[in-house]
Parts: structure tokens; sequence; C-alpha cells
């Protein structure tokens, strides 16, 4: 203000109006103070004149230019500011869902439960853990090699490893994700494969770094990581595949250890020893890179032999085929524990069938079923007679001959190379070679179509077909159904059935053939669909719609004219038997139904020290009880049974599938006499003179009607 007042010292001090903004601009604060003197600006307008406007598109003095951009520092402050205020709303969300209250709670171990698809749980399996370990107490030579194949960096990083992760890509060695960050992940979080996961897997690593040492978050992870073979932690894992404590862990045996995190299930050395194998040596490669070892220790370091011991803790689940699901189950979880519900393909109903009609197996013997849609989806299976005295599964364990029924592979394959159903084969006894099958009906023909071969099973027949068209075809048919057991090439007892494999794969070859759609892998989950590009590409195969037909048309008359008649339903079946030498296996496997309804059914008998059967072949008691299972499933009017889908544990008490019902008794030795009981009634089934007789009684009255009549005699070769 002195400096105003004392440019107008002539007026005292004062200035009129419009008068000082003009000099304000020669001000020693102004920007352009000492520039340069401003142009003179328009002569102030007299008394009662209005002062001339600007002219458009002018700007006042001292504004800033119109349109003038904006600064890149006023870009970067705010730049900076909203992706502040955006990460800090980010770290609420995930500090809001991540579960950091439980992350420094002891840890449950993992349970399955297991769901039919009608929501009945069926089996609750957990997990075998032992005590934890302790850092202190391992050797070095333990702890070494996790460092170096999973983290390298973990006593120097916080939580996060950047430096780790571009090794990791560059390298291929190691993983990405830090000791804490694979802790926080299969404890606390799901295995899905989403950036939310990822962040909220970084919060609880920083979270577990804050509050515990070291040394508490690598004990935690040791004793908790899954190794494959249902063992969680390194204390199980050691006793389990090795019989040693961790803590006197040779180093080659803690090297294969560490190797089975990336993937325990696939490279459990129990099940893939190859595969373990290669890892370890990662691991070695990994350990010399780290300092830990010398090149030449890591040379001379074996490969550990396995030291496998059952010591009780094996947990059965009641059932057959919640053993068989539980790998798959298992696999599709993860390492992750978390309690996990999984719904599976069985159908409750079709297993309370199956349970109830393998009843009339003969006494002593072991009796087997597996039933799938032409898909692969399994919803019954039977493992043997008695889960409680034997878990054995025979549905999927047992290695067994199949006899006549690997016929379907012969005649297929010629099918293929352009034979027709009523083409001719020389049936006649073969009496020159070393290998000289008959027939078991003892009755022989200059020739015989190959229909009539297929459906009476005449094995000269099978045996000089297979000779025709070749064991390369026939074996080459197999393997395109699915069939991948050991098939011996130039043996033609091979025609006859003499490989083995299990039930469940012999089944779902049929079903490729029921499917015209193979190979059909058994599964006991719904599987996704195949996308349109994976099936051009990766589709299944099939049969051409003749071949196909002709098939079809002679396992329908293996059924309705052959061997297999005591199987005949009222619709459509198809469908073949099978009995090896001595009767020491009988077999009936096929399928019927259509649509959403079609079953795939297999039906074996045999007892477990490969002991005849004192007569049962595959056209009796198999085949009755396939007619048996099928009736039931098929008979009755009912919507298809609905798809498995994602659904809670419902909490219930888990449902015996496996036990032995009172509603179809057997009443002799070898099954031929049994009663049915329903609610309706009672049947007693039975055979007077060689021929089957049902005798039913209900409320309307006292009936007795013709059973199928018997089948042919079961061969005596394989």
């Amino acid at each position: 203000m002195d400096w105003l007042r004392s440019r107008r010292k002539d007026k005292g001090g004062y200035w009129a109006p419009g008068e000082v903004s003009s000099v304000l601009d020669d001000a020693p604060w102004h920007p352009e103070y000492g520039a340069g003197a401003p142009p003179p600006g328009p002569p102030p307008a007299a008394p009662g004149q209005a002062a001339d406007l600007p002219p458009p598109g002018s700007e006042s003095p001292g504004a800033p230019p119109a349109g003038k951009p904006r600064g890149k520092l006023w870009w970067t402050v705010r730049g900076i500011a909203a992706a502040l205020a955006l990460l800090i709303v980010l770290i609420g969300y995930l500090a809001v869902t991540a579960p950091l209250s439980k992350s420094l709670e002891p840890i449950a171990p993992p349970e399955i439960t297991l769901l039919a698809s009608d929501g009945t749980p069926i089996a609750r399996n957990g997990a075998i853990v032992r005590e934890p370990v302790r850092v202190a107490e391992l050797p070095e030579h333990v702890i070494q090699p996790f460092l170096a194949i999973e983290d390298r960096r973990f006593y120097s990083h916080w939580g996060i490893d950047p430096r780790g992760i571009a090794r990791a890509l560059l390298t291929g060695v190691g993983g990405g994700s830090t000791i804490t960050q694979q802790l926080a992940k299969f404890t606390f979080l799901t295995s899905e494969q989403t950036l939310t996961r990822k962040a909220r897997e970084a919060l609880i690593a920083l979270w577990l770094e804050a509050w515990l040492t070291k040394d508490e978050i690598l004990e935690r992870y040791l004793s908790n990581a899954y190794f494959g073979d249902n063992q969680y932690g390194l204390r199980a894992a050691s006793l389990h595949y090795f019989y040693r404590q961790p803590e006197k862990l040779r180093p080659e045996q803690a090297a294969m250890l560490a190797g089975l995190l990336q993937a325990p299930s696939r490279l459990a050395p129990t099940q893939n020893p190859e595969a373990a194998a290669r890892r370890m040596a990662l691991v070695r490669g990994a350990m010399v890179d780290a300092g830990y070892l010398t090149q030449a220790q890591a040379d001379a370091m074996p490969v550990p032999r396995l030291d496998v011991r059952r010591m009780g803790q094996d947990l059965p689940t009641g059932t057959y085929f919640a053993d068989w699901a539980l790998p798959e189950a298992r696999q599709r979880t993860g390492a992750s524990y978390a309690s996990q519900t999984l719904t599976t393909t069985l159908d409750s109903r079709l297993q309370s069938l199956a349970r109830r009609v393998t009843a009339q197996a003969p006494r002593g013997s072991q009796v087997a079923l597996v039933a799938m849609r032409p898909n692969g989806e399994v919803v019954a299976m039977i493992g043997g007679r008695d889960y409680a005295a034997s878990p054995f599964n025979r549905a999927t364990q047992a290695r067994r001959q199949v006899g006549s029924t690997f016929k379907l592979f012969v005649y297929l394959a010629a099918l293929r190379a352009g034979w027709e159903p009523d083409d001719l084969i020389d049936n006649t006894e073969i009496t020159a070679g070393s290998y000289r099958p008959r027939n078991a009906s003892g009755r022989y023909s200059p020739t015989i179509t190959l229909a009539d071969a297929f459906a009476q099973s005449s094995n000269v027949a099978a045996v000089r077909l297979y000779q025709e068209v070749g064991d390369d075809a026939v074996i080459a048919t197999a393997r395109d159904l699915g069939i991948t057991s050991p098939l011996a090439a130039g043996d033609p007892s091979v025609a006859l059935g003499t490989g083995t494999m299990t039930l469940l794969e012999l089944t779902s070859a049929y079903a490729g053939v029921a499917a015209n759609a193979f190979p059909v892998r058994p599964h006991a989950f719904v599987q996704e669909r195949q996308g349109w590009w994976e099936w051009l590409w990766n589709g299944p195969q099939s049969l051409s719609s003749g071949v196909h037909e002709d098939m079809e048309d002679m396992l329908r008359r293996a059924i309705n004219r052959g061997t297999g008649r005591a199987a005949m339903l009222s619709g459509p079946n198809f469908g073949k038997t099978g009995t090896t030498q001595d009767h020491r296996d009988a077999l009936f496997v096929g399928y019927a139904g259509s649509g959403d309804n079609m079953l795939v059914v297999g039906v074996w008998i045999g007892n477990d020290d490969n002991s005849p059967l004192n007569g049962v072949s595959g056209g009796t008691v198999p085949a009755r009880i396939w007619r048996d299972f099928m009736a039931g499933a098929l008979g009755e009017s009912r919507r298809p049974s609905p798809r498995p889908s994602a659904s809670s544990d419902p909490g219930g008490p888990v449902q015996p599938q496996d036990v032995d019902g009172l509603e179809d008794i057997p009443l002799t030795e070898d099954g031929s006499t049994r009663l049915s009981v329903d609610q309706q009634g009672a049947t007693i089934s039975t055979e007077v003179q060689g021929v089957g007789v049902d005798i039913r009684m209900d409320e309307q009255g006292l009936r007795v009607a013709p059973s199928p009549p018997p089948p042919d005699p079961p061969p005596t070769g394989p």
C-alpha cells in the first residue's frame, strides 16, 4: 500500500477508480515485472459513455489462454491420487473378504464329502495328518531341498518375491509363489485361478509375515503341505513313503519329497515312479544352483527306494464306489484344506438295486457289478459281497480273464475289415497245431455264419476268425475301444479272452459300442462338455452306421437266440456271455434302454483264490443278475436321473451303499432258486427239470409263469 501511495503523491496517495489495475501491472511482485511495459490500454471512457468492449476472441489481461492443455504435473498428481484411492478401496475389499482372522488359527485337517446325484451323503473322508514338524529339529539336508525348489529367498523376502517370480519365468524352475503364499493358498483359500484369489493370497502372505516368524511359517508349510496318496504334512509323507521320521530322512529321500509338492497326485512315487525321479533331478539341480550341493554331490545322489507299509491309517469310506471316486475327488479339489463337498454320478436308487440283485450270487463266491451311462458316468458299483469283510474292489482292481466277452473285439474287427454277419467261417473241430480249443457243447459243423457263431459262442470259429482278420487288427480294435491292458500278439487264445483286465475297463469298452463314440473313460463326476474346436481335433471315434448296426444285431442275437437267453428283456437288449477255463470266471456284459435312460452293465462272479465255480457260467447267474438289474432300472416310468450339480453338504448321516439287503435272497448254493420280496408281494424263481419257473404271490393270488429257456452249455475253454 505504501508503494501505491508513493506512486500518487500529487493527489495525496488517492487513486481514481480504474487506475489501480493498470499501475499494478508494473508492480515489483508482478510475474512480468521488468519484462517491459505493457502496451497502453484504451483511454478511459468519458462519464456516461459505455466502455469499448474487447473484440470477439480477445482475452482479458492476466487470464490464462482459452483451451490451454493441463500440464504434466497436474495430471501426474491427480493420477497418483486416484491410484492411491483405488488401492485403498482394493485393500479394504480384500481385507474384508480374505480370511485374515483365521490365518493365525490352527489348521484343521481337510475333509471331502461325497454325495449321490440326488444329494444323499455317501462318504466322508479325512486326510492322514500327523504331528507337526519343528524346523529346529530337522537336519539342514531336509530343509534345503524345499527352499531350493520352492522358495530360494524365503528368509530374505517379506512374503512376496518379485525376483523369484522373474527367475521362475526365465528358468522354468521353481514357482512364482513364495512358501508364504503357498501356505496361504492351500490352507485358507480355494484352488480357483483368478486374480482376486491371487490378490487375497498376497494379502494373507503379508499378514502372516507380519505376525509369524520365518521358522513358524516354514513349520506350518511343511506340516500341512500335500504330498499325494492322501498324505498331508512332511511327517505323514516320510512315514508313508520311506517309513522314517522326517528328522531321520536321508538327503535323497528329502529331495524326492520336495519334488512332489508341484503336483502331488501326479508325481506320487507309488503311482508314477518315473515322473517322481525326473522331478527329483530338477530338485538336485536347484540345490546346486542355490549352493546347497556341489555338482559332484548331486550326481552321486541316488533315487531312493520306497518302503510303503500299511500302518492302519487308510480310512475306508464304507462304499466301493467312494473308494474308487476319492482319488478323482482329490484331484478336483487340489491340495486345499477347506472342507469340500462334491456331487458324484452315483444313483442311490440304482445302487440299492445293484446291492439287491447281486445277493443271488452263489455263497462263498465274490460278485462285482458296474453300471454306467454310455458317456462313462458310473451310476452304480458293487465291488464284492461284503465291503466290511473285504474292501478290495473287484470291479476296479481285480484283473481277471474275461472269456468270450472278448469276442466282441474279434467280430467287430472282422466287420471293420469288410466281413458280413452272414459270411461263413469254418466250424469244424481243430485237430492240428499246439492250440486246440473245443466248443463247450461238443457240436461242430462244416461252416457257420458269423452271426450264429457269435450267438452260440463258438470257440473254434472265433479262433479261426481271429487268425483270418489278424491279431494286429483285433488288438487295434480293442485299443480303439479303450482297452489298455496287455494283449499278447500272436497268441490265438487271446480270441477267447485269456487276457486279463478289470470289469470296469471291459464295461467301458461295451459302452463305446452302445454310444458309437469311443473310447469311453469311466468317471465318478460330471465332465465338462468338449468345445467344438476340441471336439473337431480330439473328438471320439465312431463306427460306420453299417458296421454299428451289424454289431448290434449280433449282440441282440446273442441274448435272444444264443448263450445269453437268461438275460432277455421285453425290449431291445444287447450283450455277451463269458466263461473262462474250468468256470473260474463268469461274466455278462451288455446294454439296454434308450436316450438318457440307456445303461451299460457288466457283471462278474468268481472266487478270490481263482478256484472253479461249480458249474456257474456267464449265461446263468451273471445273466440273471444283469436281467434283474436292467428290469428294475428300466421297467419304471420315470424322469431321467437329475444331473449332478454342486450343492452344499446336507450334513445328514452317510447312507451305507454296500450293505446287503434282504429283498432278494438266494435259496440254493448255486443261486438257481431265489426269493425276491417287494412291496407288492414275493416271487420264487427256480428251475424244474431244466425249465425256469417264476412263482408269484401277491394281492391277486398265486401265479406261475415260465422263465426264459436255459442257455446253451458254457464253453470249457478260455
